[in-house]
């Protein structure tokens, strides 16, 4: 899907989700019967789409600079150079070990280090 066309889609649930909050919040209150436990999971849902849309909108900043992908976990977005997905938490790039690196550099062997480098940040 479009990056762009799922964010106006994340737009509009924000915006809705937004409005049922704010009116079941009102009708409670006129009801006298507040339920702390409904508005607490009504406003988990609206701070997950919040935090979805927040994200699609960093990346789409970062876009004509950094690729973006999705989460091989879960299938969230992700803007390029992110380490870990910000919707469940799963590391995104590979781990380096630093023995593994020293061990390719004295060995001469660039490719297995980060970037194809043979000299660090080079």
């Amino acid at each position: 899907m479009d990056l762009r066309r799922r964010r106006e889609q994340l737009q509009a649930r924000v915006i809705d989700l937004q409005f049922d909050l704010g009116g079941l919040a009102y009708e409670m209150a006129i009801r006298n019967r507040i339920r702390i436990d409904l508005l607490l999971e009504r406003a988990a849902v609206l701070q997950s789409a919040d935090a979805e849309l927040a994200e699609l909108d960093r990346i789409l900043r970062l876009q004509e600079s950094a690729t973006a992908g999705e989460c091989p976990s879960c299938g969230a977005p992700h803007s390029s150079g992110a380490t870990y997905c910000w919707q469940c938490g799963s590391r995104l790039l590979s781990e380096v070990r630093l023995d593994s690196w020293r061990r390719a550099s004295s060995a001469g062997d660039a490719s297995a280090m980060p970037g194809g480098s043979s000299m660090p940040g080079g």
